[in-house]
């Protein structure tokens, strides 16, 4: 079959593409700009790519297309695919009718944590001789791709709550049909989409209605909104996880996270040792150790793989190093997961000085869904460089006042590096925070460390 695919960049359609291409499918596709990492890995396997939406980029002899969930109407390649009545599906759901039914799938939802969890639990299981299959909504650090067949039962899928495509607003999830479904926690987001946590809460209770009988729900046992889905009605098994609470819980022998201990129902498990911070992680963690446990690995076999867990490109990735400085690069989104990991550095720095460079990129923040819990997020910062870009629709000054001194709003990337290049001294640790490219701000600071 010859299959194009829109939005083939994104990690998510990449990976779809990619999977394609090993299924014995003929694949090419297109994107508003073709751009790296995504870019180079579809390359290497023969997969032709087209920058920019056009209808010329669709073959006439196209036998489907697969269309990413960025596209809309008025879209000309959609427009196109409408009017000449060329067959088109969702990537989630192609995925389910092609690859997953005879599949173990091992699903991983949440707000927060998803795209570790899913790396780690598909090196877990490839660490135990099982093979897993896998989609990871980024680049992993211990495999060469985001996605795979794998050679064993399980196949491994990040399962994002976001709408499916403009002709199906169901969440992405409800098409894996997991036997094991990881909820990793649930807060408001996507505030382009969901109008409140009641909303999300209904969706996420879609993915429980969906896992069978003799399959496994494993939750944290710390998220009051998971525990209200639970009691919207729930037919499966259940394990839950926590830090103070749980199945499975871990002790924390290091404050950083980066040694702790593990029990499972009283049990002591062993000792987890690893390059990752932050109490976050350390759930995450967790959930991935029930998971594999379900899936058929022996947990203390598990163990020793987590020193050689090479964590995803764009989370607290260390990116360069310079004359006492560190540079980091993390994929923000939410201002929870920007005051845990910030915590989880705090507690490996100690009193060294953390400066924070933000970019309001993700849809909720651009809007100001979260403007009141930015500021908050930021508390253990020792100074903030806020990206304030004209378009930004709200005013940021209330996120800057509020952090007593310690912040300023810049209007470009430029002025950014700039104002930051002249406040840096040797020990600082510097972390870029965006869910986009931010211009390359993290390599360019680099690039001007080594510079001056």
């Amino acid at each position: 079959m010859k299959i194009h695919v829109l939005g083939i960049c994104g990690t998510f359609m990449g990976g779809i593409a990619a999977l394609a291409r090993e299924l014995g499918h003929s694949v090419d596709g297109s994107d508003a700009n073709v751009y790296p990492p995504m870019s180079t890995q579809l390359e290497s396997l023969g997969i032709a790519l087209k920058s920019g939406y056009s209808a010329a980029h669709i073959d006439h002899d196209t036998d489907k297309v697969i269309v990413g969930n960025a596209l809309s109407r008025g879209n000309p390649a959609i427009e196109h695919v409408l009017d000449q009545r060329v067959a088109y599906i969702s990537g989630p759901q192609w995925l389910g009718e092609q690859l997953l039914g005879a599949r173990q799938v091992l699903a991983v939802a949440g707000t927060h944590g998803k795209t570790t969890t899913t790396s780690l639990l598909a090196w877990l299981l490839d660490s135990v001789g099982l093979e897993p299959g896998f989609l990871i909504g980024g680049v992993p650090g211990n495999f060469a791709v985001s996605a795979r067949l794998g050679g064993g039962s399980p196949f491994v899928i990040e399962a994002d709550e976001y709408d499916t495509a403009f002709f199906d607003k169901r969440s992405k999830f409800v098409h894996y049909r997991p036997s094991i479904a990881i909820l990793n926690n649930l807060e408001f987001d996507h505030a382009d989409i969901f109008p409140d946590v009641a909303a999300i809460q209904r969706q996420f209770h879609h993915l429980v209605r969906i896992v069978p009988g003799n399959g496994l729900l494993i939750v944290n046992a710390e998220d009051a909104h998971l525990a209200e889905v639970l009691r919207m009605g729930c037919w499966s098994r259940v394990e839950t996880f926590g830090i103070d609470a749980g199945d499975w819980r871990a002790t924390l022998l290091e404050a950083d996270g980066s040694v702790f201990e593990v029990r499972y129902q009283q049990t002591r498990v062993g000792t987890v040792a690893w390059p990752l911070l932050g109490r976050h992680n350390v759930m995450n963690a967790l959930a991935a150790l029930a998971a594999a446990r379900a899936a058929g690995a022996d947990v203390a076999a598990l163990l020793p793989a987590f020193a050689k867990f090479l964590s995803v490109k764009r989370r607290m990735e260390r990116v360069a190093e310079h004359d006492g400085i560190a540079v980091y690069d993390d994929f923000a989104h939410h201002p929870t997961a920007i005051s845990t990991t910030l915590a989880g550095l705090r507690a490996n720095v100690g009193g060294a000085r953390i400066v924070v460079a933000l970019e309001p990129r993700s849809n909720s923040m651009r809007l100001g869904a979260h403007a009141d819990q930015l500021a908050p997020s930021l508390a253990v910062a020792d100074r903030v460089f806020f990206l304030q870009r004209p378009e930004l629709p709200w005013d940021a000054q209330k996120v800057i006042a509020a952090l007593d001194g310690r912040a300023r709003a810049v209007g470009d990337v430029d002025a950014l590096l700039d104002a930051m290049g002249s406040e840096i001294r040797s020990g600082d640790h510097v972390v870029f925070m965006s869910n986009g490219g931010f211009e390359a701000a993290p390599r360019r600071f680099a690039d001007l460390l080594r510079a001056r």
